[in-house]
């Protein structure tokens, strides 16, 4: 496709996570809610993932050892998409209307564990 197998990834990344952070954008304003900046957060530290492979396909800044292990930018790579992952789903747990949420603690409530 590109030739370069890390720009090719952040290609392909780009896309969901455009729309995710354009989503996330339009939500945020609407409902000023924790689970929409949650979402929001999260969306933003994907994109990072996505400008990380794009700098380290392109050689921006190579002191920052894009794809080195134990590197700044391998760091700064790794650190973005669990916190993204993690604001994500701490949105997602946010949410209002979750109901699944509300079943989970009622049920665990109701059966209590006996020691």
């Amino acid at each position: 496709m590109l030739g370069n197998p890390t720009l090719e990834k952040a290609v392909v990344l780009a896309l969901p996570v455009a729309l995710l952070l354009g989503f996330s954008i339009v939500r945020a304003a609407r409902a000023r809610t924790l689970s929409a900046l949650l979402q929001l957060l999260g969306a933003g530290c994907l994109l990072v993932v996505v400008l990380t492979h794009v700098a380290e396909a392109l050689h921006i800044l190579p002191s920052m050892g894009w794809g080195e292990p134990h590197s700044i930018g391998h760091y700064a790579d790794l650190a973005s998409a669990l916190l993204g992952i993690t604001l994500l789903l701490a949105a997602f747990v946010a949410a209002p209307g979750a109901k699944w949420w509300a079943h989970l603690v009622g049920a665990l409530r109701a059966h209590p564990h006996k020691h």
